[in-house]
Protein backbone atom coordinates (compact mmCIF):
# COMPACT_ATOMS: atom_id res chain seq x y z
CA UNK A 1 0.00 0.00 0.00
CA UNK A 2 1.40 3.14 -0.83
CA UNK A 3 2.62 5.45 2.12
CA UNK A 4 0.03 8.24 2.75
CA UNK A 5 1.57 11.55 4.34
CA UNK A 6 -0.08 13.29 7.56
CA UNK A 7 -0.73 16.42 6.54
CA UNK A 8 -1.50 17.06 10.45
CA UNK A 9 2.01 15.99 10.88
CA UNK A 10 3.04 19.23 8.98
CA UNK A 11 0.97 21.43 10.71
CA UNK A 12 1.81 20.51 14.42
CA UNK A 13 5.13 20.87 13.14
CA UNK A 14 5.40 24.54 12.00
CA UNK A 15 5.21 27.36 14.10
CA UNK A 16 6.35 31.04 14.11
CA UNK A 17 9.79 31.18 13.76
CA UNK A 18 10.41 34.31 16.15
CA UNK A 19 14.73 33.79 15.49
CA UNK A 20 16.18 32.41 12.32
CA UNK A 21 19.72 31.12 12.01
CA UNK A 22 21.61 33.76 9.70
CA UNK A 23 24.04 30.84 8.77
CA UNK A 24 21.93 28.41 7.28
CA UNK A 25 20.63 28.52 3.74
CA UNK A 26 17.78 27.65 1.78
CA UNK A 27 18.83 26.01 -1.45
CA UNK A 28 18.13 27.10 -5.08
CA UNK A 29 15.83 24.44 -5.84
CA UNK A 30 13.91 25.00 -2.28
CA UNK A 31 13.49 28.75 -3.50
CA UNK A 32 11.94 27.44 -6.79
CA UNK A 33 9.90 25.54 -5.06
CA UNK A 34 8.69 28.04 -2.52
CA UNK A 35 8.18 30.45 -6.44
CA UNK A 36 5.64 27.52 -7.24
CA UNK A 37 3.93 27.53 -4.35
CA UNK A 38 3.48 31.54 -4.66
CA UNK A 39 2.82 31.23 -8.15
CA UNK A 40 0.47 27.85 -8.40
CA UNK A 41 -1.86 28.63 -5.03
CA UNK A 42 -5.55 29.61 -5.71
CA UNK A 43 -8.05 32.85 -6.31
CA UNK A 44 -11.27 33.42 -6.58
CA UNK A 45 -12.41 33.17 -10.22
CA UNK A 46 -8.40 32.47 -10.77
CA UNK A 47 -8.27 36.48 -10.65
CA UNK A 48 -4.51 36.28 -9.16
CA UNK A 49 -4.28 39.75 -7.91
CA UNK A 50 -1.34 39.43 -7.06
CA UNK A 51 2.80 40.04 -7.31
CA UNK A 52 5.89 38.81 -5.02
CA UNK A 53 9.04 40.18 -4.48
CA UNK A 54 11.21 37.20 -3.43
CA UNK A 55 14.42 38.41 -1.34
CA UNK A 56 17.25 36.06 -1.14
CA UNK A 57 20.37 38.42 -0.91
CA UNK A 58 21.42 40.21 1.46
CA UNK A 59 20.91 43.65 -0.49
CA UNK A 60 17.46 42.35 -1.09
CA UNK A 61 16.59 41.63 2.28
CA UNK A 62 18.29 44.75 3.41
CA UNK A 63 15.96 46.34 1.08
CA UNK A 64 13.10 45.03 2.51
CA UNK A 65 14.13 45.13 6.23
CA UNK A 66 13.91 49.03 5.30
CA UNK A 67 10.21 48.46 5.79
CA UNK A 68 10.55 47.35 9.62
CA UNK A 69 12.07 50.58 11.25
CA UNK A 70 11.52 52.86 13.74
CA UNK A 71 7.90 50.94 15.73
CA UNK A 72 8.60 48.00 13.71
CA UNK A 73 11.59 47.33 14.38
CA UNK A 74 11.47 44.31 16.21
CA UNK A 75 10.84 42.21 12.85
CA UNK A 76 14.15 43.76 10.97
CA UNK A 77 16.79 40.59 12.37
CA UNK A 78 13.58 38.57 11.11
CA UNK A 79 13.66 39.75 7.56
CA UNK A 80 17.54 39.75 7.90
CA UNK A 81 18.76 37.09 9.23
CA UNK A 82 15.92 34.96 7.37
CA UNK A 83 17.56 33.11 4.43
CA UNK A 84 14.56 33.93 2.27
CA UNK A 85 12.36 36.77 2.33
CA UNK A 86 8.66 37.10 0.37
CA UNK A 87 7.19 39.98 0.21
CA UNK A 88 3.35 39.76 -0.85
CA UNK A 89 1.75 42.28 -2.83
CA UNK A 90 -2.09 43.31 -3.74
CA UNK A 91 -3.14 45.26 -7.30
CA UNK A 92 -4.87 48.50 -5.98
CA UNK A 93 -6.88 47.70 -8.74
CA UNK A 94 -8.84 45.36 -11.19
CA UNK A 95 -9.56 46.84 -14.07
CA UNK A 96 -10.81 45.73 -17.84
CA UNK A 97 -7.38 45.45 -19.03
CA UNK A 98 -6.60 43.07 -16.41
CA UNK A 99 -9.33 41.02 -17.03
CA UNK A 100 -8.84 40.63 -20.61
CA UNK A 101 -4.68 39.88 -19.76
CA UNK A 102 -6.14 36.74 -17.17
CA UNK A 103 -8.40 35.42 -20.16
CA UNK A 104 -5.93 35.51 -23.17
CA UNK A 105 -3.29 33.57 -20.72
CA UNK A 106 -6.19 31.44 -20.19
CA UNK A 107 -7.04 30.80 -23.49
CA UNK A 108 -3.26 30.33 -24.00
CA UNK A 109 -2.86 27.36 -21.08
CA UNK A 110 -5.79 26.05 -23.12
CA UNK A 111 -8.31 26.00 -20.33
CA UNK A 112 -11.31 26.87 -23.29
CA UNK A 113 -12.61 24.10 -25.78
CA UNK A 114 -14.74 26.89 -27.34
CA UNK A 115 -15.43 30.50 -27.63
CA UNK A 116 -18.73 29.73 -25.25
CA UNK A 117 -16.78 28.41 -22.10
CA UNK A 118 -14.51 31.48 -22.52
CA UNK A 119 -17.25 33.99 -22.90
CA UNK A 120 -18.89 31.81 -19.49
CA UNK A 121 -15.40 32.82 -17.69
CA UNK A 122 -15.54 36.67 -19.15
CA UNK A 123 -18.34 37.35 -17.63
CA UNK A 124 -18.69 34.76 -14.62
CA UNK A 125 -15.20 36.77 -13.55
CA UNK A 126 -16.56 40.10 -14.24
CA UNK A 127 -19.92 39.42 -12.24
CA UNK A 128 -17.71 38.60 -9.38
CA UNK A 129 -15.16 41.37 -9.60
CA UNK A 130 -18.26 44.18 -10.47
CA UNK A 131 -20.00 43.22 -7.41
CA UNK A 132 -17.41 43.95 -5.29
CA UNK A 133 -16.49 46.70 -7.29
CA UNK A 134 -19.48 48.66 -7.44
CA UNK A 135 -22.39 47.23 -5.10
CA UNK A 136 -20.41 45.81 -2.31
CA UNK A 137 -17.24 48.39 -2.75
CA UNK A 138 -14.90 46.38 -0.95
CA UNK A 139 -12.54 45.50 -4.27
CA UNK A 140 -9.46 45.94 -2.48
CA UNK A 141 -10.44 43.80 0.56
CA UNK A 142 -11.67 41.50 -1.37
CA UNK A 143 -8.71 41.21 -3.04
CA UNK A 144 -6.93 40.89 0.08
CA UNK A 145 -8.33 37.62 1.03
CA UNK A 146 -6.76 36.04 -2.14
CA UNK A 147 -3.32 37.15 -0.92
CA UNK A 148 -4.03 35.63 2.20
CA UNK A 149 -4.87 32.45 0.41
CA UNK A 150 -1.71 32.23 -0.70
CA UNK A 151 0.35 33.08 2.35
CA UNK A 152 -1.71 30.11 3.70
CA UNK A 153 -0.59 27.76 1.17
CA UNK A 154 2.89 29.56 1.70
CA UNK A 155 2.86 28.51 4.89
CA UNK A 156 1.92 24.86 5.04
CA UNK A 157 4.29 24.07 1.97
CA UNK A 158 6.68 25.29 3.76
CA UNK A 159 6.34 22.97 6.69
CA UNK A 160 6.11 20.28 3.95
CA UNK A 161 9.89 21.96 2.22
CA UNK A 162 11.17 21.42 5.80
CA UNK A 163 11.52 25.21 6.00
CA UNK A 164 10.50 27.52 9.11
CA UNK A 165 8.47 30.38 8.32
CA UNK A 166 7.61 33.86 10.47
CA UNK A 167 4.30 36.08 8.42
CA UNK A 168 4.38 39.83 9.46
CA UNK A 169 2.15 42.44 9.21
CA UNK A 170 4.37 44.42 11.32
CA UNK A 171 6.10 47.10 9.35
CA UNK A 172 5.66 50.20 7.27
CA UNK A 173 3.87 50.04 4.22
CA UNK A 174 4.34 53.24 2.72
CA UNK A 175 8.39 52.93 3.38
CA UNK A 176 8.32 49.51 1.89
CA UNK A 177 5.86 50.68 -1.11
CA UNK A 178 8.38 53.45 -1.84
CA UNK A 179 11.73 51.24 -1.76
CA UNK A 180 10.53 48.83 -4.14
CA UNK A 181 8.44 51.20 -6.44
CA UNK A 182 5.25 49.24 -6.24
CA UNK A 183 3.09 51.67 -6.16
CA UNK A 184 4.16 52.76 -9.50
CA UNK A 185 3.51 49.39 -11.05
CA UNK A 186 0.04 49.23 -9.33
CA UNK A 187 0.79 47.50 -6.46
CA UNK A 188 0.88 47.78 -2.21
CA UNK A 189 2.66 45.42 0.19
CA UNK A 190 0.25 43.42 1.88
CA UNK A 191 2.16 40.88 3.73
CA UNK A 192 5.91 39.70 4.73
CA UNK A 193 7.02 35.64 5.23
CA UNK A 194 10.50 35.32 6.29
CA UNK A 195 11.69 31.69 5.42
CA UNK A 196 14.72 30.26 6.25
CA UNK A 197 15.75 27.88 9.20
CA UNK A 198 15.60 28.66 13.12
CA UNK A 199 17.71 29.54 15.84
CA UNK A 200 18.96 26.67 17.95
CA UNK A 201 17.98 29.80 21.26
CA UNK A 202 14.95 30.59 19.28
CA UNK A 203 12.24 30.68 22.54
CA UNK A 204 9.36 29.61 20.15
CA UNK A 205 10.03 26.57 19.02
CA UNK A 206 10.18 25.02 22.33
CA UNK A 207 6.54 26.20 23.17
CA UNK A 208 3.93 23.84 23.38
CA UNK A 209 1.19 24.60 20.33
CA UNK A 210 -2.14 26.14 21.85
CA UNK A 211 -4.88 26.29 19.39
CA UNK A 212 -8.93 25.93 20.55
CA UNK A 213 -10.67 22.72 20.99
CA UNK A 214 -12.48 20.74 18.84
CA UNK A 215 -15.23 21.02 20.51
CA UNK A 216 -14.99 24.68 20.18
CA UNK A 217 -14.40 25.23 16.92
CA UNK A 218 -15.88 22.69 14.76
CA UNK A 219 -18.99 21.96 14.31
CA UNK A 220 -20.18 18.38 12.76
CA UNK A 221 -24.15 18.51 10.56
Amino acid sequence: MEARMNVTDFMLKRYTTKKFDPTKTVSNETIKEVENLLRLSPSSTNVQPWKFVVASTAEGKARVAKGASGFYSFNEPKIREASLVVVFCVRETVNEAYLESLLARENEDGRFNSEEAMKGQRDGRGYFVNMHRFEFKDAQQWMEKQVYLVVGTLLLGASVLGLDACPMEGFDSRILDKELGLREQGYMSSVIVSLGYHSADDFNAALPKSRRTEDDVIVRI
